[in-house]
């Protein structure tokens, strides 16, 4: 398959475009510096707010790993990065694959309360929380134009942890598994990404992938 990885620098981003790279998938990063890793098959260098249609034509899968945690126009930036993806896609066979968090997750039965806006939500990922939450639902859900799927980690992700691949594809409600943890490391998540674009069933969909029973 022929992939664009946006953000392809950043933590997620690297570890996507270097699974679905390992997988044998031609793969073309994607940052506003030139900084790119040399295991990409090409890499263009260009602010996600000004990609053309002719930059993202042609791809079976784009997967949007942009994401920023401070500044005064986050919620700002993530519309407008967002909005023009799905210009610039609308209408084609391309399906795009959005890094969101777990903070729009939701916490109650009648889908009212997200778990970013509960009081042990940590202070400081609530601009961003609030930002992915608002492209989710202003962007996103009941967009028909685009083919897009929308993925929320797990609670508690992690950097440093090992790949199980033992990972659970749940729906848009805060889940947890029988030890009462809502826990994802960020290897199984580019890991199950990777398994969710060669599956190419998901569409117009918002998941959660997180860590499975032990």
């Amino acid at each position: 398959m022929k992939i664009l990885v946006l953000s392809s620098n950043g933590k997620v981003g690297t570890l996507v475009a270097q699974e679905l790279v390992a997988r044998g998938h031609q793969v073309t990063g994607n940052s506003h510096s030139a900084n790119r890793n040399a295991f990409l098959t090409s890499y263009l260098e260009k602010d996600i707010r000004n990609l053309t249609k002719e930059d993202v034509a042609g791809y079976d899968a784009v997967v949007n790993a942009f994401g920023l945690f401070v500044g005064d126009d986050i919620a700002e930036q993530h519309d407008q990065a967002n909005r023009n993806l799905v210009n610039l896609l609308a209408g084609t066979k391309t399906t795009l694959y959005v890094v969101g968090g777990a903070g729009a997750l939701f916490v109650d039965a009648k889908a009212n309360l997200a778990l970013k806006d509960t009081p042990e939500f940590p202070a400081e990922y609530k601009a961003v929380a609030d930002a992915q939450g608002a492209v989710l639902n202003n962007v996103y859900r009941g967009n028909q134009t685009v083919n897009w799927v929308f993925i929320s980690p797990a609670a508690s992700f992690d950097f440093e942890g090992e790949l199980s691949k033992n990972v659970v594809l749940a729906g848009p409600d805060f889940t947890v598994n029988n030890e009462g943890q809502s826990y994802l490391s960020y290897k199984d998540f580019a890991w199950e990404l990777a398994n969710q674009i060669e599956a190419q069933k998901l569409n117009r969909a918002w998941v959660n992938f997180r860590q499975g029973d032990k």
